[in-house]
């Protein structure tokens, strides 16, 4: 049995992400990016399906945290003989693929304890194992693993051969220290020198803190909202600027159902939402790159839009099944690939222009590739208006005129109009206006249902979903128009779980068995309609109480079951923390709003009036 999903810290280089977990194994991980094979994949199945466990013999957790603002993870661990601290990282800034452990005795005598089971291909092959002497160098020279495209190169205190495993059992003193380093390699190419892995670990911190000490951050969540940005930069890969919606595939939202998805893919939505996140903080570089990323993904072909993309913007992510894999919490099918990418979501359109205007608001300029790709997303979305779409939720059932979807085709027009009449843009603007206030009417006619006065989920039901809490946010209407408040109302009574809210009822619907836990994000948007609309004690209360579910690191999953207090869904997920900072963003601008309007009101009526002679 693994670990539970919200024990697992993050680790990261900007390419890929491994998990470990808090007794220390290191039960996922995939080189050399994301989106490649696992060598490690126990978190989706047993030890025997890849693992790297080091810890001291006998030892306890006491303590593990972050290097302050890096992804450097430092463990406290007492053992019956002594004390350890076990620091792990991946390196930064370098063009190869290393994974360091560093184990340490700190008091008396400890230890250290391996069990290294390599296993490519999502733990379906073995592979060749041999050691090699370095000709030169003074030691026992390194473990080199060899596996079809791929080789796994081991430099530390030699482990030994195990039936298909490696294992060791290391002493070391008060004031010793021995050091691994786990690189990739490609099998056919040279073997990576060794690391120096003090340098590599000084310049790994230093990164993390310049990048970190450029984001201004405030107020209560302060903290866990630096955090929720280092988060979206780890997941920003840093040769293509693709964004991944997470590091993990197949974590299941319903234990031991069928929801599992491989969300290490750039999708259009999520990418566009994290960027409205980063822009809000100042870091534009970050946008910027994106939108490189998607005007190479897009190329020629805007007509042909699609709502996902590989890292490097890769077309073709066909889903299939790992059957060897019980699954986590015996969760099946383990998926690979995704086959939503097929799907038509007529709100992704939206969510992109809206993230490309605060791009272009924030003082980029457009360039002659930029702006003509905008333009034809746009003709995209008025082409396939009269279509109906899957929703944000990438339902597998019926497609329907989604109310969520048809705003943000409002918004995608919208911010087309004000970049032409606001940054002197070349458009046919006439049209677009024409559309855009067309639909408008078309939403506030179908998309309101007569009994509760509230937005529904699609034009032929009355359910709510909570992509609605996205309407405001938009500039489509306020968050106190009374439709809002309305909609909000009906969610309160439908879709909220301990006061939690799930993204819709799943009563069949949306093509799948089974049900799932609330949704984070959805309720982070709760956090800022509440804030927005003036129910700043509710807003206040939920947010302390969202922020405190995030696990001893700071992370959050997508989804959190109350009923067994822990997370579930991939991990770390963007979504999640995108929302945490717009949630924190939104409290902190109403509390502005309603401090200077106590000002206003204080200075009195005459306030403005220029004093007669």
């Amino acid at each position: 049995m693994t670990s539970s999903i919200g024990d697992y810290a993050l680790l990261a280089d900007l390419r890929t992400g491994p998990l470990v977990s808090s007794d220390g194994s290191i039960d996922w991980l995939c080189l050399p990016r994301f989106d490649s094979d696992a060598v490690f994949s126990a978190i989706l199945g047993t030890p025997d399906d890849g693992r790297w466990r080091l810890a001291p013999v006998d030892g306890v957790l006491e303590h593990r945290e972050y290097e302050q603002d890096t992804f450097v993870l430092r463990s406290t661990w007492s053992t019956p003989t002594g004390r350890a601290e076990i620091i792990e990282f991946m390196p930064v800034g370098t063009d190869r693929a290393d994974l360091v452990r560093i184990a340490r005795c700190t008091e008396g005598e400890v230890r250290i304890e391996h069990d290294l089971r390599l296993r490519p291909e999502y733990g379906a092959s073995s592979p060749w194992v041999r050691r090699v002497t370095d000709d030169g160098e003074d030691g026992d020279g390194y473990l080199l693993a060899i596996a079809g495209p791929d080789a796994y190169v081991l430099r530390g205190p030699a482990l030994t051969p195990d039936n298909h495993h490696h294992a060791g059992d290391i002493p070391l003193a008060a004031g010793e220290e021995a050091v691994w380093d786990l690189a990739w390699a490609r099998s056919y190419s040279s073997v990576p020198e060794p690391l120096d892995v003090e340098e590599a670990l000084a310049t790994t911190r230093a990164y993390w803190r310049d990048w970190s000490a450029q984001v201004e951050v405030s107020g209560p969540w302060a903290d866990a909202v630096r955090r929720s940005l280092l988060v979206l930069r780890a997941l920003t890969h840093t040769d293509t600027g693709g964004i991944v919606a997470a590091p993990t595939t197949s974590l299941p939202e319903d234990p031991g159902g069928v929801r599992n998805w491989d969300y290490r893919f750039v999708w259009l939505r999520d990418s566009a939402l994290a960027l409205e996140a980063l822009l809000a903080h100042g870091r534009t570089e970050v946008a910027l790159h994106w939108r490189d990323w998607l005007l190479r993904a897009v190329a020629g072909d805007p007509q042909d839009l699609q709502i996902m993309y590989g890292i490097a913007g890769e077309r073709q992510l066909p889903e299939r099944e790992l059957d060897h894999l019980v699954g986590h919490l015996d969760s099946r099918p383990v998926r690979v690939g995704n086959g939503a990418v097929d799907q038509f979501q007529a709100d992704v359109v939206g969510e992109v222009m809206i993230a490309l205007a605060q791009l272009r608001d924030a003082g980029v300029p457009e360039d002659d590739f930029s702006w003509p790709l905008q333009r034809a997303m746009v003709d995209f979305a008025v082409e396939r208006l009269p279509e109906m779409d899957q929703g944000l939720w990438e339902m597998r059932g019926d497609p329907h005129f989604f109310t969520h979807s048809r705003v943000m085709i409002w918004a995608a027009l919208d911010r087309g109009v004000r970049a032409c009449s606001e940054h002197g843009l070349d458009a046919p603007v006439e049209e677009w206006t024409r559309v855009r206030d067309e639909l408008r009417e078309e939403i506030l006619e179908r998309g309101v249902s007569s009994e509760t006065g509230g937005f529904t989920q699609t034009y032929d039901n009355t359910e709510v979903d909570a992509s609605l809490l996205q309407i405001p946010q938009t500039g489509f209407l306020p968050y106190d128009d009374p439709r809002m408040l309305a909609t909000v109302e009906q969610m309160e009574r439908d879709l909220l779980h301990d006061g939690l809210l799930l993204r819709y009822r799943t009563d069949g619907t949306d093509g799948l068995e089974g049900h799932e836990h609330p949704f984070l994000i959805c309720c982070f948007w709760l956090v800022e309609q509440y804030a927005h609309s003036g129910r700043m004690d509710d807003a206040r209360s939920l947010m302390d109480h969202l922020v405190g579910l995030s696990t001893d690191l700071g992370l959050l999953a997508e989804e959190f079951d109350t009923v067994d207090d822990r997370q579930m869904g991939n991990f770390p997920q963007a979504f999640s923390h995108l929302g945490l900072i717009r949630a924190a963003d939104a409290i902190e601008a109403a509390e502005a709003a309603l401090a200077a309007g106590a000002e206003a009101s204080d200075a009195g009526p005459l306030a403005d009036r220029t004093p007669s002679a």
